[in-house]
This record gives C-alpha cells, structure tokens and sequence, in this order.
C-alpha cells in the first residue's frame, strides 16, 4: 500500500485541516504521545525545579526540553534543505562550539520553563504540518559526524522515526529527573 491509499482528513497540532494517508497519521500520532509524556514531566514544575539536577546528570527537566525542541528543529530544516552549509567538526570542535552545545541542555537563569513550553509547542506544530506535506521518500547526505558512517543518507520518513525515537528517549530521561525531584511521574 503506498503513502496515498485509505486517505482521510485530519487536523495537524496547529489546527490545519489536511488529507493524510495512515503512515503520516500514525507518525503524527507517535509524536504526539511521546511529545505528551514530555511535557507531563513539567506539570507543576517551578523555573527552579525544571533547573534542578537531580541525578548525576548534568540534565534537567526545562534543559532536556530545550534540547528535544532545538534538535526538532534542526532535524525538520534538515528535512527540506539538507546538512546545514556550516557543518561542525564534531571530531575536533572548538571550545565556543562544545560551550554552545552544552548550553542547549540547560534552563538558563533567563529562561523561564512556560517559555521553553511554548517555543516547543511552536517547533511541534511546524514539524508536525511538514510531516503531513512533506515527500517521505525524500533524501538527503547526514552531516559528517563521527557517530554517522561516511556517505550516508538519510530520508524523511526516517529522520521522522528519529526525532520521535529522540523524544521518547528524553522523555525517559526527564521521567527519571522529575520522579527524583518530588515523585511525580509521567506513568505508574
């Protein structure tokens, strides 16, 4: 069965009507329920709490969200342009670059959990109508990374099944993060 047969109307997280076949509709619906689960780890949550570290991480539930919404993005650019033109030396990076990097783990003092929220929820609708529009088939060389083999490709279908795999990992991790703050916990 390909991509257009057993078609049927949804509506994206933005509200957009649109025609989907059931291999995005369950796409969206893999990313919405780890989204959820993500985001239940802040309910209640003071800006204060959602810095904590709680474990021997340097993670914090607000720094893992951050993170889950920038590398969202970046993996729906990477979807319709490609590697970005700046690529990163991630054998050799420079200081400015590991700093950068670490800071997209962590609630700022500036930054506030209800603004991280909603910059996801942001991030989350336009993934999610680009996943309703885009060619699946579509493919596209991965940066040069010491964790990606030389050459590879990568389509949009499964750079999709990766930001949801990224979101249900983190999900876990923020999990274990609240339940270690006050015992709340996403499920259980």
């Amino acid at each position: 069965m390909n991509d257009t047969d057993t078609t049927s109307t949804d509506t994206t997280t933005d509200g957009t009507a649109t025609t989907m076949a059931p291999e995005r509709r369950d796409l969206l619906d893999a990313l919405g329920v780890h989204r959820e689960l993500l985001r239940q780890t802040t309910a209640g949550l003071t800006d204060e709490q959602a810095r904590e570290r709680s474990t021997v991480s340097d993670l914090s539930v607000g720094g893992i969200i951050k993170h889950v919404a920038h590398t969202e993005a970046d993996w729906a650019d990477f979807m319709v342009n490609g590697a970005p033109a700046d690529d990163i030396d991630w054998s050799n990076p420079d200081e400015a670059t590991l700093a950068a990097y670490h800071a997209g783990f962590r609630l700022s003092d500036d930054e506030t959990l209800t603004e991280v929220l909603a910059e996801y929820e942001r991030i989350a609708a336009a993934t999610d109508l680009l996943v309703a529009q885009i060619d699946l088939d579509q493919s596209f060389p991965l940066p040069s990374a010491p964790w990606f083999p030389p050459g590879a490709e990568r389509s949009a279908r499964r750079t999709i099944a990766h930001i949801i795999a990224e979101t249900a990992q983190h999900a876990g991790h923020a999990d274990i993060i609240r339940e270690s703050i006050d015992g709340a916990k996403s499920m259980g």
